[in-house]
């Protein structure tokens, strides 16, 4: 496979393709690679769906729970361990490739592992108004 100096260079668009990389691109923008919070005309704005590339700490957790969420969600373990907090269970990614999808209606929110670890998160529609501050560092509790 052949790999373009744009690859290398991050972040380039030509005829219509993006090329990047997830780390880099995702720093910039708290993790999100694609929505309706990128500039618009850019080929990475959509109000369909939303990309994330979340890296987080070992032990980082969600600042605050995600209520009354109007959309659909999948989160893909990449690298590490990562729970899922649904306010009836805890969901734990423990292996590459294990996911969970949640729908509308379902209060959320997460605790990194105890190694550094990596998701993909697919949200859909991408809606306005839903990021949070970045996560609460790992002695700060969100239930007190």
């Amino acid at each position: 496979m052949l790999i373009s100096p744009a690859f290398r260079e991050g972040g380039r668009v030509s005829d219509g393709v993006y090329v990047g990389r997830a780390g880099e691109d995702g720093a910039r923008n708290q993790g999100w690679l694609l929505g309706h919070f990128m500039p618009a005309g850019e080929l990475r704005h959509s109000d369909e769906v939303e990309v994330k590339w979340g890296v987080h700490p070992p032990g980082d957790r969600r600042a605050a729970w995600a209520t009354h969420e109007t959309r659909t969600a999948l989160l893909v373990l990449i690298r590490g361990t990562f729970n899922i907090e649904l306010r009836d269970r805890t969901v734990v990614l423990r292996e590459p490739g294990d996911y969970v999808v949640w729908g509308p209606g379902h209060d959320h929110s997460w605790r990194a592992g105890e190694e550094e670890t990596v998701v993909l998160t697919v949200r859909w529609p991408s809606v306005p108004g839903w990021r949070l501050p970045p996560a609460l560092p790992r002695e700060t509790s969100v239930y007190s």
